[in-house]
Parts: structure tokens; C-alpha cells; sequence
């Protein structure tokens, strides 16, 4: 993206950066190690295994989102270990619908981001956009009675499909089923034709056709079921579990989505005039952002009153991982962003990304403030936020949506932090510097 700003124009030089003090949120729900990762894996898989009969020598899918998941390499190379040691043959394949630009080269690019290589895992890689009919729904869906469902060539040729995915809240609706296993059967493997399909109905359309879609595909799949993923607060893994076909889609996956939305990471103050935020992206969050985490969803047929989280005036983003590709799809949730991101914005990939996802990606596709550097973005935010007293803006900063542990927070927050028993709060505060992104906690 070519950009030229005169830097006079929307930035405001006399606003002092702000003293800061450095504060951490303690986790109460431990996380598993890898030792432990690893057998839950082990175990959880068995359990599926357990619960059916593979031919000898089965070919099995193993589907692999696009989100950045604690020890999903590690995950996903214990589940090819146990299907080889069964005799059987993995193979993996994307299953993140629209995401790497929608080609078949960038969603294996992805994988490679995050560790999921031949190499790595042990299991070759088999990438494709090309879709095959699987049937229509029936009468138990309803007004979706007719809708088609497709899904990947590659998992349709497999003796067996098996899952891995996270389970928690979308960033789009509010549902009984969200994101994990069922999401991944009907968007992620349906590619960009199925997901856009999906997208068409709106928010309201996905929350209650998704399910339909998925338990569908399991009836007339070879589905050999999920391996479900819970990550705490602090985006650790803490807990995993089989989920049988039979469960996918239903009452059992419910379950796990309450617990996960009860473990999910939160700001701990309730209203912000500004939130800094290190950095967004396709690995962090669908949105690049956590739509319940900053309380904005941005989402036509859902009224913001209905969106959990706290009240934040004005929300500034530094930077786009590496890890996204260049998608910065849903840039729009930020009211600024610097040249540097901006200028990382692959906008091919983005708006491939927006159009699938439908009415919530035309509206966040607004472009945001583009100002030269993160400074400006913390000074143009107090002069703009509406706080007369500068001295009195509610203000934080992340390193993103995903990690929560490490925060930064002016004065006007300080004694609220301090009487949260959750909070650790430095004794000294000191110069606000954004020249380093704040420490992972994960």
C-alpha cells in the first residue's frame, strides 16, 4: 500500500506520552504441560479409535485450522504418531475455508507458519481448493431444507476425517455451537465456496445453519471425530478432549463452548478511552482482533448493546503479524493504525477474507487512521478520545487479544488495578516506550 501523509496533519506533538505502570493477570486455571499435552492427546485419540473400526492401512484426513493454537505442532505430530502406530496412513489438510488467500500454496504456507510441516509432523500435507458435492440438507434444517454442502476432494478420498481445533466463542455471533469442531467440518473444510455459502445468511444465518451443516457432513462422512482443544485465560493449553461424530454439532460440544467461554481472556477494566494494542492478526483472532475481548462486533443484524465486554472509545494497532500473511481482515475494528501496518496489508487476501466472511466484512473493511507511528497513534488518542483532562484518560495497552497477561495502564487506572485481587501491579511506574511489542506471556 503506497502511503504519503504529511505528518502534521492528524497528529498532535504537544500531548506528552504518558507514565505508565506495568501490570499482570494472574491465572487461576492451570495449564497442562507438554508431557501432559501430549498423553491428552494420546488419549483422547485412543478413545476415538476405540470407538470404531478402520480397515487396516486407512487413509485418514487430519484437519488443521488457520488460528494460533498452544501446541498445535506438538498436537498434531502426537496424532499422526498414534494413527501410524495403528497402522494407518494421516495425511493432513487444511480445513480453514477461505484463509491464505484461498489458494491452495498459501493455506499450506500457513500450516508451515505454524510448525505443521512434513518434517514437523511426520505426515505429508495435501492442500486443496477444490471442492465436491456431499448432498442437500434435509427437512430438519428447516428454511435452510435445500441448502448444498461441499466439502474438500482431498478429505472426501480418506478411509476416515479426523479434526483438531480449539473450542470457543466466535467473534461474529452468539450461539449454542461457535467455534471448534463443528465450524471447522462445515467452513473450514467446505473451503472458500462452503464458507462463503454459509456467509450469505448473516450472522444469525451462521450461528443456526453452521450446526445443521456439520451434523449433516457427519452423517454422510466418514467422520472419525475431533480432538477439542480448551485454552485458559492466558491462552494455555488446560484441557482436551474426544469428541465422537455422534457429539459434533450437538449437546456434548456445547458443553466444552461453555467452559471455554468461562476460561476466555478478558481486560480486566470495564470501560477505556484508549486500548493500545501491540499487534493484530489471522493467527490471534478470525477478526485479527477478539471481537468479545475489545466489545465490538461490528456486526449489522447484531446490535453492539448485545456484544460482551468492556466500553472502549478508541482502540490504536501497531502492527500485523507476520503470521497473518498480510490478511488484516477486519482492520476496521481499530479506529488508528500505523504506516507500518498498513503498509503489511495484503489487500487481496483481506478482502478475499471480508467477502467470505459477508456482512461483518463489508463493514469492517472500513479503513481506519492511518498515522506515521505508534506515538502518534498514543497521542493522537488522548487528544481525540474525549477526555479534556489528559491526565485522565482511561488508557492500555496489549501485546494482543490473545495475550492478556503482560498489560500497561496510565494513572487514571491505577487504583482500580490495584484493588483487583486478579491484578499484579508494578510499584513504580515509568516512561511509556513503544519501541518493543510487551512481553508474550504465552
Amino acid at each position: 500500500m503506497q502511503i504519503d501523509l504529511p505528518t502534521h496533519l492528524f497528529t498532535f506533538p504537544e500531548v506528552p506520552l504518558p507514565t505508565v505502570w506495568s501490570v499482570r493477570q494472574l491465572e487461576r486455571t492451570p495449564a497442562l504441560s507438554q508431557e501432559q499435552v501430549e498423553k491428552s492427546t494420546r488419549e483422547a485419540l485412543e478413545t476415538l479409535l476405540a470407538s470404531c473400526s478402520l480397515p487396516h492401512h486407512a487413509s485418514v484426513a487430519v484437519g488443521v485450522g488457520s488460528r494460533g493454537i498452544a501446541n498445535l505442532a506438538l498436537i498434531v505430530r502426537t496424532v499422526v504418531g498414534v494413527l501410524k502406530a495403528h497402522g494407518h496412513c494421516p495425511f493432513i489438510v487444511p480445513a480453514m475455508g477461505s484463509h491464505g488467500g484461498a489458494t491452495a500454496q498459501g493455506q499450506t504456507e500457513v500450516l508451515y507458519s505454524y510448525g505443521i510441516t512434513p518434517e514437523n509432523v511426520g505426515a505429508e500435507i495435501k492442500a486443496t481448493m477444490e471442492v465436491a458435492p456431499i448432498g442437500e440438507l434435509t427437512q430438519e434444517a428447516g428454511d435452510y431444507k435445500g441448502f448444498p454442502v461441499v466439502c474438500d476432494r482431498n478429505a472426501l478420498q480418506a478411509d476416515a476425517i479426523l479434526l483438531i481445533n480449539r473450542i470457543k466463542p466466535h467473534t461474529d455471533f452468539t450461539g449454542p455451537i461457535e467455534s471448534g469442531i463443528a465450524k471447522m467440518l462445515a467452513i473450514g473444510l467446505g473451503k472458500q465456496q462452503g464458507a462463503e455459502r454459509i456467509h450469505h445468511f448473516g450472522a444469525t444465518g451462521l450461528r443456526d445453519l453452521m450446526p445443521y451443516v456439520a451434523r449433516f457432513m457427519v452423517e454422510r462422512l466418514p467422520i472419525l471425530g475431533g480432538i477439542a482443544l480448551i485454552e485458559n485465560s492466558l491462552g494455555h493449553t488446560c484441557e482436551i478432549h474426544p469428541l465422537p461424530p455422534h457429539a459434533i454439532g450437538r449437546a456434548p460440544e456445547e458443553a466444552l463452548l461453555d467452559k471455554s467461554r468461562k476460561l476466555m481472556p478478558h481486560l480486566p477494566f470495564n470501560s477505556l478511552d484508549l486500548l493500545l494494542v501491540d499487534e493484530m492478526g489471522k493467527n490471534i483472532s478470525g477478526s485479527c482482533m477478539d471481537t468479545h475481548v475489545i466489545g465490538r462486533a461490528v456486526m449489522p443484524s447484531i446490535p453492539e448493546s448485545e456484544w460482551d465486554g468492556p466500553n472502549i472509545r478508541l482502540i490504536a494497532v501497531f502492527d500485523l503479524t507476520d503470521a497473518s500473511h498480510g490478511n488484516a481482515a477486519a482492520f476496521g475494528l481499530a479506529d488508528m493504525i500505523t504506516e507500518r501496518l498498513a503498509k503489511k496489508i495484503d489487500f487481496v487476501a483481506s478482502y478475499i477474507n471480508m467477502r467470505t466472511s459477508g456482512e461483518g466484512g463489508t463493514q469492517r473493511a472500513r479503513l481506519p487512521l492511518i498515522l506515521p507511528t505508534p506515538e502518534d497513534c498514543v497521542r493522537t488518542g488522548i487528544a481525540t478520545c474525549g477526555r479534556g483532562d489528559w491526565a485522565k484518560v482511561r488508557l492500555a495497552r496489549i501485546r494482543n487479544t490473545a495475550d492478556l497477561q503482560n498489560l500497561e495502564i496510565s494513572q487514571a487506572l491505577l487504583e482500580e488495578a490495584k484493588r483487583n485481587p486478579d491484578l499484579e501491579v508494578a510499584t513504580e511506574g515509568h516512561a511509556l516506550d513503544l519501541s518493543q511489542p510487551l512481553p508474550a506471556g504465552r
